[in-house]
């Protein structure tokens, strides 16, 4: 079994455009677009704990409370429905999964306090951010169970993998295939830059390092 903390690291390492072309070429839909960082710097990889949101008038209950049961490591994943008028995410939860070494947040919708996750670093990758609270108008409705992030199906304990460029999901089946067709395209991209740096012409080296294949994909027996 690989381990968590060396997958994460690889994850983070090969990056999400390259994880974008390996979902491509496995024909596997896992680009959550636009969900961005609070900051460019911003870099996490990290099984997803799943969190459903639904407004206060169909359930009552309290926006985050779940922090606590969050492992160090995983990412926090939450589904709002992309609702950008009211948040889900600030300057308390922010603070504490910072100290409990949660790998970062994901949010279908908006998060407040953006300055404290930029100060301490902590990743947190939403549609945008606004002031006004979710409290008595969001709550948390269920944990760990399936949920849309971007129209894109995550499940608890698959990964997510965000940078400057956005954020990808990667089911927990398939992440070792996802991260290996990855890290090929990526030594292949290598290849080119160096031979082009040799002096060599682009579609030349495209050719060389089979990267238009690569590029393409898989077809289906």
């Amino acid at each position: 079994m690989t381990d968590t903390t060396d997958l994460a690291t690889r994850l983070k390492v090969v990056g999400v455009t390259a994880l974008s072309d390996a979902l491509d070429r496995l024909g596997i839909i896992g680009q959550a677009v636009g969900i961005m960082p609070m900051a460019r710097t911003m870099r996490f990889a990290g099984p997803a704990f799943t969190i459903r949101m639904l407004p206060v008038g169909i359930t009552g209950g309290v926006v985050g409370d779940y922090i606590d049961d969050v492992p160090a490591g995983a990412v926090v994943a939450i589904d709002n429905n992309g609702i950008m008028d009211e948040t889900v995410w600030g300057d308390i939860l922010t603070f504490v999964a910072h100290t409990k070494g949660i790998a970062g947040t994901v949010i279908d919708g908006v998060c407040r306090d953006s300055d404290r996750c930029v100060d301490l670093g902590y990743p947190v990758f939403a549609r945008g951010n606004t002031m006004r609270t979710g409290k008595d108008r969001t709550t948390a409705d269920a944990y760990n169970v399936p949920v849309q992030i971007a129209n894109v199906r995550v499940d608890a304990g698959d990964w997510l993998v965000g940078d400057a460029d956005g954020v990808v999901a990667l089911s927990a089946d398939r992440v070792i295939e996802i991260l290996n067709t990855a890290e090929a395209i990526e030594q292949a991209e290598d290849r080119i830059r160096s031979a082009v740096a040799a002096g060599m012409r682009l579609d030349e080296a495209r050719a060389m390092a089979n990267y238009h294949a690569l590029q393409a994909k898989i077809e289906k027996a």
